[in-house]
């Protein structure tokens, strides 16, 4: 059995693939994450999540390594992480009464063989109808500027919700176990 690498310095990740309680490692890959001219989100997350993972393959040979990238979708415009107040805040106002897509890059390298799954996994998000207020409130509550969309659904987002639809909600936090654990089986790796 192949040892498990993560290639993501996140500890939402970290956090979410060690509910799958099979020991692993995590290191950040250098991976440039400038969207390509016109490529569409779901283009751009794959790309990135694969990218990620062979980043890590001349360290890691004999692995599985794992690579993920998110973008949140309004519209036809990517969101990516705010980095502060001023831009979350912009964010969750186009976002009012909105719904906003989730997409979520999955790669699974097996570094011994050179096979790589690659998926992208979607996730919407219904938000309520929210005033400059309960914006703020939230926003100095939480201070979710690391996290696209500009809110943890794991915390205190989850009340700017009005509904969500999709298969695989850890897909929404960044890693979607569901499909990782189908490929992880394709590479011989049981989990439970």
């Amino acid at each position: 059995m192949l040892p498990l690498v993560l290639a993501s310095s996140s500890p939402y990740r970290r956090e979410l693939l060690a509910r799958l309680r099979h020991p692993f490692t995590w290191s950040a890959p250098a991976v440039d994450e400038t969207p390509h001219p016109r490529e569409s989100a779901e283009t751009l997350v794959r790309r990135l999540a694969e990218a990620k993972a062979r980043a890590l393959a001349e360290l890691h040979p004999n692995h599985l390594i794992i690579g993920s990238d998110q973008v949140a979708v309004l519209g036809e415009q990517i969101l990516g992480k705010p980095h502060g107040f001023a831009r979350a805040r912009g964010q969750l106002l186009a976002a009012s009464g909105a719904s906003v897509t989730f997409l979520t890059g999955l790669a699974v390298l097996n570094s011994a063989s050179g096979n790589c799954q690659i998926d992208a996994v979607p996730f919407t998000v219904h938000f309520r109808d929210l005033n400059d207020e309960q914006i703020t409130r939230y926003l100095e509550a939480e201070q979710p500027y690391d996290c696209a969309g500009s809110f943890k659904a794991e915390g205190l987002g989850v009340s700017l919700f009005r509904a969500t639809e999709g298969e695989d909600a850890t897909s929404l936090i960044g890693l979607p176990l569901i499909r990782l654990v189908s490929m992880l089986s394709e590479e011989g790796l049981a989990i439970p």
